[in-house]
């Protein structure tokens, strides 16, 4: 017998008294950009998982690229199209903990544990600030 995807609620609060979104076997991705706070802020851990979380789905071939192409520069949008399946894998990827770093002003390094059933992957992706928003410069994973 074949898994089942269920239509299923984000483990998540609605956002703004919204109703929360259904999916299918994946996470909903909050739909607000990842927004530069006040001067010096980097955007929130949670938007920051929930990221890592949508390319995970993406590159286990569980979510379309086009979902989350408004966070990436046209450049990383490509290269992901182009990855395709990168983590292979019968279980849902789930993000862990993210751990942040800020190599230079305007840009952050993320990497992103994967778990994905037995085996847990490592997501890394670097963001650049391109005016009040960040967006995906770059992604690896192994």
């Amino acid at each position: 017998m074949s898994p089942r995807i269920a239509l299923t609620p984000t483990p998540e609060p609605p956002y703004d008294g919204e109703k929360s979104p259904q999916t299918r076997g994946a996470l909903a991705l909050d739909t607000r950009p990842l927004v530069w706070g006040p001067p010096g802020a980097l955007p929130d851990e949670r938007g920051l998982r929930h990221l890592g979380q949508a390319l995970a789905e993406v590159l286990a071939g569980r979510r379309p690229p086009r979902s989350v192409a408004d966070r990436l520069t046209e450049r990383a949008y490509r290269d992901l199209v182009r990855a395709g399946r990168m983590i292979h894998t019968g279980h849902p990827p789930f993000a862990g903990g993210v751990r942040v770093t800020e190599p230079r002003d305007g840009a952050i390094e993320m990497c992103v544990l994967i778990h994905c059933g037995h085996r847990t992957h490592v997501l890394a992706v670097r963001l650049e600030r391109h005016g009040t928003r960040w967006l995906c410069t770059d992604f690896e994973t192994a």
